[in-house]
């Protein structure tokens, strides 16, 4: 269960493995520009195509889990926070991600 849709990856998959990844929320015309879209669905397709398509599991565990490390140090966007708590940008949760991938990656 995911308490966003923020956070639903997406595959429309053919049987030889090519496919659509997109997060399942679709587009958000009128945040464009504003650097407060979510892109931890977005995210997480990436790792579905990393898995599904290229067959490449250990990569998309690594973006499974960069998602998850930040939004557990608190790097949430604005669907994902309390009342009160302050939310982060697209820019923020990006360097978040990439943060905690150049921990792991040589």
């Amino acid at each position: 269960l995911t308490g966003s849709i923020g956070l639903l990856p997406s595959a429309s998959l053919r049987e030889d493995g090519v496919g659509l990844f997109e997060p399942v929320h679709g587009s958000a015309p009128d945040i464009a520009g504003k650097g407060i879209a979510n892109p931890y669905a977005m995210l997480l397709s990436l790792a579905m195509l990393l898995r599904h398509s290229l067959h490449d599991e250990k990569h998309a565990r690594l973006i499974e889990a960069a998602v998850e490390n930040s939004i557990a140090a608190g790097v949430r966007s604005a669907d994902l926070v309390a009342v009160g708590q302050q939310s982060s940008g697209t820019a923020a949760i990006g360097d978040a991600v990439c943060r905690y991938l150049a921990t792991e990656l040589p």
